[in-house]
Protein backbone atom coordinates (compact mmCIF):
# COMPACT_ATOMS: atom_id res chain seq x y z
CA UNK A 1 0.00 0.00 0.00
CA UNK A 2 1.70 3.45 -0.64
CA UNK A 3 1.19 5.92 1.21
CA UNK A 4 -0.36 9.54 -0.49
CA UNK A 5 1.21 12.44 1.41
CA UNK A 6 -2.06 15.06 1.57
CA UNK A 7 -1.04 18.60 1.39
CA UNK A 8 -2.91 21.32 3.11
CA UNK A 9 -2.60 25.29 1.82
CA UNK A 10 -3.22 27.08 -1.68
CA UNK A 11 -0.96 26.53 -4.49
CA UNK A 12 1.47 29.63 -5.73
CA UNK A 13 -1.04 29.82 -9.01
CA UNK A 14 -3.89 29.82 -6.54
CA UNK A 15 -2.70 32.67 -5.20
CA UNK A 16 -2.30 34.46 -8.25
CA UNK A 17 -4.95 33.88 -9.47
CA UNK A 18 -6.81 35.31 -6.20
CA UNK A 19 -4.77 38.62 -6.13
CA UNK A 20 -5.16 39.41 -9.95
CA UNK A 21 -8.74 39.55 -8.91
CA UNK A 22 -8.90 41.28 -6.26
CA UNK A 23 -6.44 44.01 -7.98
CA UNK A 24 -9.28 43.84 -10.87
CA UNK A 25 -12.21 45.27 -8.09
CA UNK A 26 -10.10 47.52 -6.84
CA UNK A 27 -8.93 49.07 -9.81
CA UNK A 28 -12.84 49.11 -10.94
CA UNK A 29 -13.89 50.91 -7.41
CA UNK A 30 -11.66 53.17 -6.79
CA UNK A 31 -12.78 55.91 -9.91
CA UNK A 32 -16.20 54.96 -8.96
CA UNK A 33 -16.02 55.75 -5.12
CA UNK A 34 -14.34 59.01 -6.47
CA UNK A 35 -16.97 59.90 -8.68
CA UNK A 36 -19.03 58.65 -6.20
CA UNK A 37 -17.65 61.32 -3.28
CA UNK A 38 -17.53 64.05 -5.98
CA UNK A 39 -21.42 63.85 -6.30
CA UNK A 40 -22.18 63.86 -3.02
CA UNK A 41 -20.26 67.16 -2.21
CA UNK A 42 -22.08 68.90 -5.30
CA UNK A 43 -25.14 67.24 -3.72
CA UNK A 44 -24.57 69.43 -0.78
CA UNK A 45 -24.12 72.57 -2.81
CA UNK A 46 -27.79 71.78 -4.04
CA UNK A 47 -29.17 71.27 -0.76
CA UNK A 48 -27.53 74.41 0.42
CA UNK A 49 -29.71 76.29 -1.92
CA UNK A 50 -32.75 76.19 -0.15
CA UNK A 51 -32.03 79.36 1.24
CA UNK A 52 -32.92 81.55 -2.14
CA UNK A 53 -35.17 78.78 -2.91
CA UNK A 54 -37.10 79.80 0.34
CA UNK A 55 -36.89 83.84 -0.30
CA UNK A 56 -37.80 83.05 -3.99
CA UNK A 57 -40.61 81.02 -2.93
CA UNK A 58 -41.87 83.39 -0.18
CA UNK A 59 -42.09 85.69 -2.38
CA UNK A 60 -43.34 84.80 -4.85
CA UNK A 61 -46.43 83.45 -2.54
CA UNK A 62 -46.84 86.26 -0.84
CA UNK A 63 -45.60 89.71 -2.16
CA UNK A 64 -46.33 89.38 -5.63
CA UNK A 65 -47.77 86.23 -6.69
CA UNK A 66 -47.28 87.17 -10.42
CA UNK A 67 -43.25 88.25 -10.27
CA UNK A 68 -40.21 86.88 -9.20
CA UNK A 69 -37.92 89.35 -6.76
CA UNK A 70 -36.81 91.80 -8.93
CA UNK A 71 -32.84 91.44 -7.78
CA UNK A 72 -30.55 88.71 -6.39
CA UNK A 73 -30.88 90.47 -3.08
CA UNK A 74 -34.38 90.11 -3.19
CA UNK A 75 -34.26 86.40 -4.02
CA UNK A 76 -31.08 85.78 -1.94
CA UNK A 77 -28.98 84.69 -4.19
CA UNK A 78 -26.52 87.96 -3.44
CA UNK A 79 -25.65 86.43 0.34
CA UNK A 80 -22.97 83.87 1.23
CA UNK A 81 -26.10 81.99 2.88
CA UNK A 82 -26.03 78.75 1.04
CA UNK A 83 -22.30 78.96 0.42
CA UNK A 84 -19.86 76.05 2.08
CA UNK A 85 -16.85 74.60 1.70
CA UNK A 86 -17.58 72.53 -1.66
CA UNK A 87 -20.04 75.92 -3.32
CA UNK A 88 -19.37 79.34 -3.48
CA UNK A 89 -22.61 80.95 -3.64
CA UNK A 90 -25.14 81.68 -6.18
CA UNK A 91 -24.96 83.46 -9.88
CA UNK A 92 -26.85 84.24 -12.64
CA UNK A 93 -30.34 85.30 -10.77
CA UNK A 94 -32.43 85.83 -13.46
CA UNK A 95 -36.10 88.18 -12.08
CA UNK A 96 -38.31 86.99 -15.13
CA UNK A 97 -37.75 83.23 -14.88
CA UNK A 98 -36.69 83.31 -10.91
CA UNK A 99 -33.90 80.72 -12.33
CA UNK A 100 -30.09 80.75 -10.68
CA UNK A 101 -27.27 78.94 -10.79
CA UNK A 102 -25.24 77.18 -8.18
CA UNK A 103 -21.52 78.22 -7.99
CA UNK A 104 -19.71 74.32 -7.60
CA UNK A 105 -15.97 75.27 -6.08
CA UNK A 106 -14.68 72.38 -8.37
CA UNK A 107 -10.77 72.10 -6.19
CA UNK A 108 -12.88 71.68 -3.07
CA UNK A 109 -14.87 68.52 -4.27
CA UNK A 110 -11.98 67.41 -6.27
CA UNK A 111 -13.31 67.65 -9.88
CA UNK A 112 -9.97 68.01 -12.09
CA UNK A 113 -11.89 69.63 -14.74
CA UNK A 114 -11.29 72.81 -13.94
CA UNK A 115 -13.24 76.58 -12.82
CA UNK A 116 -17.11 76.71 -13.62
CA UNK A 117 -17.33 73.11 -15.36
CA UNK A 118 -20.13 72.27 -12.62
CA UNK A 119 -23.35 74.68 -12.15
CA UNK A 120 -26.31 73.38 -11.83
CA UNK A 121 -29.12 75.43 -12.19
CA UNK A 122 -32.66 75.80 -10.24
CA UNK A 123 -35.96 77.10 -11.98
CA UNK A 124 -38.89 77.75 -10.15
CA UNK A 125 -42.58 77.37 -11.34
CA UNK A 126 -45.85 77.98 -10.35
CA UNK A 127 -47.58 75.05 -9.36
CA UNK A 128 -51.28 76.84 -9.78
CA UNK A 129 -52.62 75.94 -5.87
CA UNK A 130 -50.42 79.12 -4.90
CA UNK A 131 -46.57 76.98 -4.39
CA UNK A 132 -43.87 76.98 -6.37
CA UNK A 133 -42.08 74.04 -7.27
CA UNK A 134 -38.45 73.93 -8.20
CA UNK A 135 -36.86 71.90 -11.19
CA UNK A 136 -33.06 71.41 -10.85
CA UNK A 137 -31.35 70.86 -14.26
CA UNK A 138 -27.60 70.96 -15.57
CA UNK A 139 -27.62 74.93 -16.27
CA UNK A 140 -24.18 75.43 -17.62
CA UNK A 141 -22.01 72.23 -16.13
CA UNK A 142 -20.17 70.99 -19.10
CA UNK A 143 -20.65 67.70 -20.92
CA UNK A 144 -17.49 65.97 -19.19
CA UNK A 145 -18.98 66.92 -15.36
CA UNK A 146 -22.51 65.76 -15.62
CA UNK A 147 -21.77 63.07 -14.11
CA UNK A 148 -20.94 64.79 -10.80
CA UNK A 149 -24.35 66.02 -10.60
CA UNK A 150 -26.93 64.45 -8.61
CA UNK A 151 -29.33 62.39 -11.04
CA UNK A 152 -32.24 64.64 -10.14
CA UNK A 153 -30.28 67.63 -11.84
CA UNK A 154 -28.94 65.94 -15.16
CA UNK A 155 -31.34 66.71 -17.38
CA UNK A 156 -31.54 70.07 -19.43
Amino acid sequence: MLNMKRTEGFTLIELMIVIAIVAILVALAVPAYKDYTVRTKVGECVNGAAVPKLAISEYRESSSPTAWPGDGDAAATSSPAGSSQYCSGFDGYSSTSGQFQINVNETAVGSALGANTIQPALTPTDNGQGGVDWRCSRGTTASPAVKYLPSTCRGT
